[in-house]
């Protein structure tokens, strides 16, 4: 027997979890979102009512599926689909090398699997001429491969349209003549296409505006699945752009899934700016609205208009949260606990290691904060505006180029990080690295006037929190007290609009996590022996 219906609040995925794709199988839900040059690839959500969801995997975990080294800041993998067809799971994404100027080096895939947690294929190879891309799997058995076509050609509209083709599944390949079925309204920047088929009708559902503050779900409809497509009445579906005083802001980029009773539900990108600062220090996160089919054969919002809503009637399904997830890791399991991600390499040995001191998290110092290929990096995603973050780090530099410590990081220039360095007149310091937007060519800043002398051994305990805006560290050595050290911080730094090119520059989010570089190319290890994330909204 249901229960009453629930109250949802967005964001349902708090956090770096933009362009969520939604399927559902029998009784579970499950959605996937992008995780641009965060390793493993995809997160994938599973929920079984729509409003208590937990993290289940990361499909893309190795270098035959996904190898981002190199790939610049919010290039690797942008908005996957998840489709279930066949007995089988089917994931398609984008592995972008390229973003900025005129060209897009974005190469798309498939892998499939017979259950959510794999195992997942080797990937096929779809096609280069976009992104975001989707499977649709007609109901003759047949599946068809979409993306927006990118037009690199000076004076033309870079987004151009979104090409259909049909796809293989036993030749693994994309077979027969391309498509351009939908150019797009005047909004402009049209991507993320998924399409369903309902009472004869093709739905065609995109993103538009770009994921900023103009961002939009636009439908259109066809009686054929090549069009002429016809647009909604309204355009679009889901916008925050007529109402810059919602909470629900840069609301785009949808998916949409019906639970078994019949109830209509769409997933979509959301971002919360605060206190009227059009920052969104989570990044890009996932929202869900209820929708209602009306008597034209139109999808449309429950609750009328356009505009998002924060808070939304959930269906009529038996709550099921799951246990909350854990405040502290002690780094006593086999494995990295799911929460945490590195960066690009599919080859984490390089980087961590949770044997080689029992009980810690090991970390071999590789490239600078500022390398595209091998940072030896585990963070996780803030998902609170005001949070503390803990850790203790033993860590012997014996050189000038070796660091180990506490980083709140968004990007390779924007970050902030404290850290036990060598120094050559004091031996054993702790210092502060600070990179506040800016070109990649820019140096990085050191606040301190002088770095701060500890003990020549022994770990050192590092906190950092966020409120009201303001970003601190701490530090304690053994048998002291907790102490501040350094300035507050603008902690709206760690977000996409503070690139310094708007809320298009970035396309992530605000992690907050370890570090260890070494430059001089010996790997000098870092231990962790523990990592704590409160919220203190």
């Amino acid at each position: 027997m249901s229960n009453a219906p629930q109250k949802i609040t967005n964001p349902i995925l708090p956090g770096f979890n933009p362009d969520p794709s939604i399927c559902r199988v029998g009784d579970d839900y499950y959605i996937a979102t992008s995780t641009f040059e965060w390793f493993p690839g995809v997160q994938i959500h599973h929920s079984k009512d729509l409003k208590h969801w937990r993290l289940v995997t990361r499909p893309l975990t190795r270098p035959e599926q996904l190898d981002m080294r190199g790939n610049p800041d919010s290039c690797g993998i942008w908005a996957p689909c998840l489709t279930h067809a066949d007995g089988r799971f089917w994931l398609v994404y984008t592995d972008v090398k390229r973003k900025d100027g005129s060209f897009k080096d974005a190469h798309n895939y498939i892998v499939t699997a017979p259950a959510i947690e794999g195992p997942w294929s080797d990937p096929v190879y779809a096609n280069s001429s976009g992104f975001d891309p989707s499977l649709f799997h007609d109901d003759d058995g047949r599946k068809w491969f979409l993306n927006m076509i990118w037009d690199h050609r000076a004076g033309f509209n870079s987004f151009t349209g979104i090409a259909l083709q049909e796809y293989d599944p036993v030749g693994e390949r994309l077979t027969g003549p391309i498509s351009n079925i939908f150019k797009g309204t005047p909004l402009g920047l049209t991507e993320g296409p998924h399409v369903y088929k309902r009472d004869g009708w093709y739905y065609l559902l995109t993103a538009e505006g770009g994921t900023g503050y103009d961002h939009a779900v636009t439908l259109a409809r066809s009686r054929q699945l090549d069009g002429p497509y016809e647009l909604h009445p309204d355009a679009h579906v889901v916008t925050s752009r007529f109402d810059p005083d919602n909470p629900v802001q840069r609301a785009g980029h949808g998916d949409i899934v019906e639970t078994r009773t019949g109830e209509t539900y769409m997933v979509h990108l959301m971002g919360r700016p605060r206190l009227g600062q059009n920052r969104c220090q989570m990044g890009r996160e996932t929202a869900i609205q209820k929708c209602v089919w009306g008597a034209d054969g139109w999808l449309r919002l429950a609750t009328g208009g356009m505009a998002p809503e924060l808070e939304v009637d959930g269906p009529d399904l038996p709550a099921h949260p799951f246990p909350a997830d854990p405040v502290h890791h002690d780094f006593d399991t086999a494995d990295l606990p799911p929460v945490f991600q590195w960066l690009r390499t599919p080859y984490p040995e390089r980087l961590f290691s949770l044997t080689g001191r029992p009980g810690h998290l090991r970390l071999y110092g590789r490239e600078s904060i500022g390398s595209c290929f091998e940072q030896a990096l585990v963070a996780r995603r803030q998902t609170h505006y005001d949070y503390e973050a803990e850790t203790l780090v033993d860590f012997q530099p014996d050189t000038i180029q070796q660091a180990a410590g506490l980083i709140a990081y968004y990007g390779r220039c924007q970050f902030y990080c404290l850290a036990i360095a060598g120094d050559d007149d004091f031996g054993r310091v702790l210092t502060l690295y600070s990179f506040p937007g800016g070109a990649p060519d820019a140096n990085m800043q050191e606040p301190l006037d002088a770095p701060v002398r500890i003990p020549e051994s022994g770990p050192v305990a590092m906190k950092v929190t966020v409120e009201d805006m303001a970003l601190r560290f701490w530090f304690r050595t053994e048998g002291t007290d907790w102490q501040r050290i350094g300035p507050a911080f603008d902690a709206t730094v760690l977000a996409d609009e503070a690139s310094g090119r708007g809320a298009h520059g970035n396309f992530t989010g605000a992690f907050v996590g370890m570090l260890a570089m070494d430059t001089s190319g010996q790997a000098r290890p870092a231990d962790f022996d523990y990592f704590s994330y409160r919220n203190l909204t």
